[in-house]
């Protein structure tokens, strides 16, 4: 009687165990019909990449635009200097002007934000793209301002919000599938699995993130030298962000941005691509 009664327990666990594979085995397939049947394959006229994305030009436009007034917000609104905003406009759109950026749809407008204590620039899809007063009072050089903006364009011409939006779907759907399959009430070892699982999706996710700043990167360094500024200049952008830091940054393969270091590398690297007979003389630094 025993025996049976243990037999017994045995096939439940084992139909439940059978029970949660066929549910993840189910949300896994609906994530990666999802990804696939609800974004769109399209080849980037800019950087010649395949991208699978969520969102048209048009509608990265409208959350541009929609996102904008709560970004400001968060930032302390924009800066009253009419005459620095002058600055971060007119080489803005320096930069968009003279370069592939310029020929798309996307609508650009480069605004100054009021904060003074937190070292940031970003953009937001469709072309809305912003510095803090803190970042461009730290920086020394009108080239290393065009450095920060093109770079910001590059994330807007490379539409990296649009490509986050549909990875990021499909890895939460596939991690949550992951962690269903992993996590069994009565095995107590099994929440660490779920654990590493859903620690898995975040590492992914920030994989993509690491690798968008560098395409940026590439990106800055060809539309700077188009608008006529040195890209060297991005170099002194990553010392002063690495200085900014003040040894807070977190280890690279935690954290979405690359360390400054590497990006250096990869920076140096894109120059010598772009112009393997040297930098061409007379630019903006």
């Amino acid at each position: 009687m025993y025996q049976g009664n243990r037999g017994f327990m045995t096939n439940r666990r084992g139909s439940g165990i059978g029970g949660r594979l066929i549910i993840a085995l189910v949300f896994a397939l609906i994530a990666v019909a999802g990804y696939f049947f609800s974004t769109q394959r399209v080849e980037n006229p800019v950087t010649g990449e395949v991208q699978r994305v969520a969102l048209s030009p048009q509608e990265e436009i409208v959350l541009g635009l929609q996102s904008a007034p709560e970004m400001e917000r968060a930032f302390g609104g924009l800066h009253p200097d009419q005459e620095a905003q002058a600055l971060v406009d007119r080489i803005g759109q320096e930069i968009v002007a003279d370069s592939a950026a310029g020929q798309t749809e996307y609508e650009y407008d480069f605004n100054l934000l009021s904060d003074s204590q937190t070292v940031n620039a970003f953009a937001l899809p469709g072309g809305p793209i912003y510095i803090t007063a803190a970042l461009l009072n730290a920086l020394e050089t009108e080239g290393q301002l065009a450095g920060v903006l093109a770079h910001e364009v590059g994330h807007v011409v490379g539409r990296h919000a649009s490509e986050q939006i549909a990875k990021s779907q499909l890895v939460q759907g596939l991690t949550g599938a992951a962690v269903m399959a992993a996590y069994d009430p009565s095995n107590p070892s099994s929440a660490q699995q779920a654990q590493i699982a859903q620690m898995a999706g975040q590492l992914i996710t920030m994989k993509y993130g690491r690798g968008d700043e560098l395409e940026s990167d590439r990106l800055a360094v060809r539309f700077m030298a188009d608008a006529g500024y040195d890209p060297n200049s991005l170099v002194g952008v990553m010392t002063i962000l690495e200085s900014a830091s003040s040894g807070a940054q977190p280890p690279e393969f935690l954290s979405t941005h690359p360390s400054p270091d590497n990006r250096i590398e990869r920076i140096q690297e894109a120059i010598a691509a772009e112009f393997p007979d040297g930098v061409p003389a007379g630019l903006i630094q």
